[in-house]
C-alpha cells in the first residue's frame, strides 16, 4: 500500500476498505469495521499515533485539537467518519 495521497474519489467505502487493509497488513489480523481496536489490544497508543500520521498523509487532512480524542480512532468506522468530516470541512473552507 502506498503512503502517497490518494487520487481516486474518496468515499466512506474506499476509506474503510483502505483502513481495513492497512490495519490487516500491520496487525496480521482481519479487523471488522466496528471492532474496538483499543479494547481488543490490536492498537496501542504508539500505533494510534501512526494511524494519525497515516490518515493525515493519505487523505490530506490535519487532525489536531479536539479531533485527536481516542474515540475518533476506536474503530475503522469512526476513523472513516473523521476523515470524511475533516475533508468536508476543508472543502467548505477552500470553497468559501
Amino acid at each position: 500500500m502506498s503512503d502517497q495521497p490518494t487520487t481516486a474519489p474518496v468515499t466512506a467505502e474506499s476509506i474503510e476498505q483502505a483502513l481495513l487493509s492497512f490495519l490487516e497488513e500491520r496487525t496480521k489480523t482481519a479487523v471488522p469495521p466496528t471492532q474496538d481496536l483499543f479494547a481488543s489490544g490490536l492498537v496501542s497508543s504508539m500505533f494510534a499515533m501512526e494511524l494519525v500520521v497515516h490518515l493525515e498523509q493519505h487523505y490530506e487532512v490535519a487532525i489536531v485539537g479536539a479531533d485527536l480524542k481516542l474515540d475518533n480512532f476506536r474503530t475503522v468506522r469512526q476513523m472513516t467518519e473523521l476523515v470524511l468530516r475533516l475533508r468536508d470541512a476543508s472543502a467548505a473552507v477552500g470553497g468559501a
